[in-house]
């Protein structure tokens, strides 16, 4: 990282970036509706509230939400209106920091996942990455369930119910994170996973977007 990036400017103008991030990080719940409209969008609030079983409250709120943060845009001209949202990527090699759609995702899962809520209340968003780069790495005969769970410092039975709590997450990333790669540069194309309708992920409950139809 250059001088250039620490300056008090460069900070205060990444502020609001890092702000979001944030949020989305400690807020399963909407980074579970932003991943959605990332990955399926153009996409109507009523199809996000059908795919997510979520009532029309929320949905509104939490779209309100992304788009006073800058993550999803509204498309008006149409009725009802059409939401996209670009793909976000934080990374910092030196700090071993990275954060995709992919990550979102899981993070999200929180919301519907028994398995993934209880891991993270045990050990935290932070170790919840680190188990998704090694669940990628299982997927891609990298590694076992048992070195995992010595690697990130979690019983065998944590590592082997997280592994495949986040295979929809892997799935869907593969399929949908531009950034996947960055994740997993050395097997982001050696992943033995399913396919992403065939995942039961809540991603799948609404395989085509609005604009297919």
């Amino acid at each position: 990282m250059d001088d250039a990036a620490l300056t008090p400017e460069a900070l205060a103008e990444n502020a609001p970036r890092l702000e979001t991030v944030v949020q989305l990080l400690n807020r399963p719940a909407l980074a579970r509706i932003y991943v959605y409209v990332c990955y399926r969008g153009p996409v109507t609030p009523p199809t996000i509230m059908d795919a997510l079983a979520l009532s029309k409250s929320t949905t509104y709120k939490y779209i309100e939400t992304l788009t006073e943060f800058g993550l999803v845009e509204q498309d008006d001209s149409t009725r009802p209106q059409r939401l996209t949202a670009e793909p976000l990527i934080i990374l910092e090699q030196y700090a071993s920091i990275i954060v995709t759609p992919t990550v979102l995702h899981a993070i999200g899962l929180q919301e519907v996942d028994e398995d993934i809520a209880y891991f993270v209340e045990r050990h935290g968003v932070g170790k919840l990455v680190a188990a998704l780069r090694g669940a990628g790495l299982h997927f891609a005969g990298r590694t076992t369930q048992r070195m995992i769970a010595s690697d990130i410092d979690v019983r065998d039975t944590e590592a082997m119910m997280i592994v495949y709590a986040l295979r929809p997450a892997l799935a869907l990333g593969r399929e949908h994170d531009p950034y996947f790669a960055y994740l997993f540069p050395d097997v982001h194309d050696q992943l033995d996973l399913p396919e992403p309708d065939d995942e039961g992920g809540e991603l799948e409950r609404s395989p085509t977007t609005d604009a297919d139809e």
